[in-house]
């Protein structure tokens, strides 16, 4: 299963690329993963991050960035929250669910006795 995320925020910051020297075009994107499958849809505490340069079309690493990126970085980081996590039941789900506890409740009945007592 490959990682998904859905973009929490997109900043447009005004320092120097360390590329390209540019002062515009810089963009912080956050993320939040989330995972997907036939049963449910869940949003992780897990988050990512990325620098890109509209200019060069670079993408920036860590390794390359400067004070001020770092302190930006660290501003725009605390006021992006991540979303709380969450798992949401799929439709497919709720019907597997409800066979379980239906099969539960037929053995639990005929464990008890209850289905011996009927006369037909």
């Amino acid at each position: 299963m490959e990682d998904q995320f859905f973009t929490l925020r997109e900043v447009e910051l005004n320092n120097n690329c360390p590329e390209c020297y540019s002062r515009e075009g810089l963009q912080l994107t956050f993320k939040q993963r989330f995972i997907e499958n036939s049963l449910y849809k869940a949003i992780t505490k897990e988050t990512a991050h990325s620098l890109f340069c509209k200019v060069c079309e670079t993408p920036i690493f860590p390794v390359r960035w400067t004070d001020d990126i770092d302190s930006v970085f660290e501003y725009q980081q605390r006021a992006s929250a991540p979303k709380p996590t969450s798992l949401k039941l799929k439709p497919l789900a709720w019907v597997l669910l409800i066979i379980l506890v239906m099969l539960l409740l037929l053995g639990l009945l005929f464990f008890l006795g209850i289905f011996n007592q009927v006369q037909l």
